[in-house]
């Protein structure tokens, strides 16, 4: 027969029992809050930090070149953009000519300086095009355009030959006397020109495959001092015919 003393020590450990699973089941998410944060709390998914990497690495993405990465950048912008904050970039897609590419943030100039006037970017090199150069860009523009009209925006490939651009660069800046030093100077700057990523190789054929980004770095700002710059040339050597030049 049990006492009081048995009854009272029963309880006890019934109690003791009943309270058990509630310490452990709390436990674990106590220790989770207290966990200090991981390497694999922040992991950037693979195929944003490939997109991430190529476009730091080449500055734009083609989608007909690099359609895997193409895709992500276009449906990851955000992310994409969260990376690139911290460095003063920023993502631009067009998408009606499948291209991605980077361009400096606005943030990084200040109030009231003129983007022409300053440059400070730690990580990119402002290149400045020589006038010739400039001036083979805007033709090539207007041949791009010009495929662009006639087989849509976004189709194919824009191809001229080079047949087609020595006339109107010796247009503007004569004719040596020499087919082979104009020919020269012609594929000199179109090399110079394919790592702005604004032309192809020459191939086989003598043809260039202008690409799609020649319509953002030929923008009408940049052809318009382009303009202003050839007038003023003009001016400078003949100013009775100045106000008739034209690009």
């Amino acid at each position: 027969m049990s006492d009081y003393f048995d009854r009272l020590t029963s309880q006890a450990d019934n109690e003791q029992t009943t309270e058990e699973p509630q310490q452990t089941s709390k436990a674990p998410d106590e220790a989770d809050q207290q966990r200090p944060l991981t390497e694999a709390d922040h992991y950037t998914p693979a195929n944003v930090k490939a997109t991430a990497q190529e476009l730091l690495k080449y500055g734009l993405l083609e989608a007909d070149r690099k359609p895997n990465l193409y895709q992500v950048a276009i449906t990851q912008t955000a992310a994409i953009n969260q990376i690139l904050e911290p460095l003063d970039l920023l993502l631009k897609v067009d998408e009606v000519r499948g291209l991605a590419f980077l361009v400096v943030s606005e943030q990084l100039f200040t109030e009231g300086e003129e983007k022409d006037n300053e440059w400070s970017h730690p990580l990119v090199r402002r290149q400045r095009l020589t006038m010739e150069q400039s001036l083979l860009v805007a033709i090539l523009r207007q041949h791009f355009i010009a495929h662009e009209q006639e087989a849509g925006l976004g189709t194919g490939e824009a191809t001229v030959e080079l047949d087609e651009l020595l006339p109107q660069l010796q247009l503007y800046l004569g004719d040596t006397g020499s087919d082979t030093r104009d020919q020269k100077r012609l594929r000199s700057l179109l090399d110079n020109l394919k790592n702005h990523g604004v032309v192809s190789d020459i191939d086989a054929n003598d043809q260039v495959i202008i690409r799609p980004i020649i319509t953002h770095l030929a923008n009408p700002d940049n052809l318009q001092n382009l303009l202003h710059h050839f007038r003023r040339v003009a001016g400078q050597s003949a100013p009775e015919e100045a106000d008739g030049e034209d690009l």
